[in-house]
């Protein structure tokens, strides 16, 4: 048994190679109190949550972190970890919208969003007005929305079969593999030619070919670069169902992984908007906004 066979199929470390870093922003330019509106969206998906402020119809900061056992307490988690941050309390802020997998299990929102509505939002904020596709790689789903030029969904696809070629498959193969989750990317155009995607994504099997083409004699970075581009592929065959227009934007913590856009953007002939913002809060951060636009509707009547 080769070292790369051994390594893989060894007993598990304690170490969790998948988890990636969770992060908590907020504009240490501005002062939330100095704000009229405060509005909040709170995502709570399968793999993360994120919970993201506005204030005036402006980003003022986040926190995105791992869901937890259940949906209401990764809810009250994420939003506690920003306003433990900046000295907020629930009371200040004027309105909150749930979006994602768990939307409607907030308990404190006063409304809940479609994560396919939220994204588009989001999307539009992160890459402006030009956005018009747009990806969701998620930890369980792939979406992919056409929106216009204010970020209102048009039209959308959703692939939910399994894991398989989302956020959640890329940690299985992060622990099988040994290697962080946020080397993956990087490490997977570490070879000398481009493998030929693994004939299977579904989770169950992918782990088992990545395992035999160990033992045929590939290497670490040959196994992940076969993932990651059978990833690509994956989401590229959904994206050309409903088309891919000029405007491409892409969101979730798979938007973080050069190894699988970059084979995207290969496969499509089109570059991605690059956004500052984390691709991760889109979901909430359009949640925010929705709650923004309601607030300033009820002002005006």
């Amino acid at each position: 048994m080769n070292a790369e066979v051994a390594a893989a199929t060894a007993a598990p470390e304690k170490k969790e190679f998948w988890r990636w870093q969770e992060n908590t922003w907020y504009d240490e330019t501005k002062n939330w109190k100095d704000a009229k509106i405060i509005t909040c969206g709170i995502d709570v998906g399968s793999v993360s949550s994120q919970a993201v402020l506005v204030c005036d119809g402006e980003l003022y900061g986040y926190n995105s972190m791992r869901t937890g056992n259940n949906s209401p307490d990764s809810a009250k988690n994420a939003l506690q970890g920003i306003m433990d941050k900046i000295g907020m309390k629930l009371e200040d802020i004027n309105y909150v919208v749930g979006t994602g997998y768990g939307r409607v299990n907030v308990p404190f929102a006063h409304k809940a969003i479609t994560e396919i509505a939220c994204h588009a939002r989001g999307a539009n904020y992160m890459g402006g007005n030009k956005v018009r596709t747009i990806l969701d790689m998620g930890g369980q789903d792939c979406k992919a929305i056409h929106c216009d030029d204010k970020g209102k969904v048009t039209n959308f696809l959703m692939n939910d079969k399994c894991a398989a070629g989302t956020g959640r498959g890329m940690e299985v193969i992060s622990d099988l593999m040994q290697i962080p989750i946020a080397e993956l990317g990087p490490r997977s155009f570490d070879v000398e030619t481009e493998p030929e995607a693994v004939s299977s994504i579904c989770v169950v099997f992918a782990k088992s070919e990545a395992l035999g083409l160990l033992k045929a004699g590939y290497t670490k970075n040959m196994v992940i670069a076969a993932y990651c581009q059978a990833m690509a592929e994956r989401v590229v065959s959904l994206l050309e169902r409903i088309g891919v227009e000029e405007g491409f934007f892409i969101t979730g913590g798979i938007a973080k992984n050069p190894g699988v856009v970059k084979r995207i953007e290969r496969l499509l002939g089109i570059k991605q908007l690059e956004t500052k913002i984390d691709s991760q809060i889109a979901g909430a951060l359009g949640a925010a906004l929705f709650g923004y636009t309601l607030m300033q509707k009820q002002a005006a009547k």
